[in-house]
Formats: structure tokens, C-alpha cells, sequence
């Protein structure tokens, strides 16, 4: 059986994150919690990892500052070839 691979939205990993904490803490067991979240153990604990003990508006922000981050990081390596470029053509090495 192929589930489709699902994305989830930094708010929804909280809430997510915050249910699992609540089933725990009732006594369920890790492996009852992860089917009913419809994670595996891994994602979970890459979650928990990345997303511990952030609020749903924290998560939202560094989500933003990361996909905004990669904007920079991509802006920067452009700028830097074409650079690169203007100087191998003002060189005459073309």
C-alpha cells in the first residue's frame, strides 16, 4: 500500500508535536501515538528535534527566515558568477 507523501506546514508539526505530548503523558504507547499522528519514528523525532518546544508562531517565523535565507544564499551566488563572468570577459579570456 503507497501513501502519498505528506508536507506538513510548520503549525501543523506543533500541533502535531503538542497532541503526541498529551498522548504520552495518558499512557500511550509510542508506537500507538506515531499510527495515530500518521508519522513515522523518525519524522518524529526529527520534529522534536528541529521544532521541540517552539510555539506555532515561532515555527511559522523560523520558516520564514529560513525559506528567506535560501533566497539570499541563491540572490548571492548569482551576483557572485555573474561577477566571475565580467571579470573573465573584461580579461579578455573569452
Amino acid at each position: 500500500m503507497n501513501k502519498r507523501r505528506k508536507r506538513h506546514n510548520p503549525e501543523q508539526i506543533v500541533r502535531k508535536l503538542r497532541d503526541a505530548d498529551a498522548m504520552l503523558n495518558a499512557g500511550k504507547d509510542l508506537a500507538s501515538m506515531l499510527q495515530t499522528l500518521e508519522v513515522s519514528e523518525s519524522t518524529y523525532l526529527r520534529w522534536r528535534n528541529q521544532y521541540g518546544g517552539m510555539k506555532s508562531e515561532e515555527a511559522k517565523r523560523l520558516k520564514q527566515l529560513e525559506d528567506e535565507n535560501k533566497r539570499l544564499k541563491e540572490l548571492v551566488a548569482d551576483l557572485s558568477l555573474d561577477n566571475k563572468m565580467l571579470k573573465n570577459i573584461s580579461e579578455g579570456n573569452w
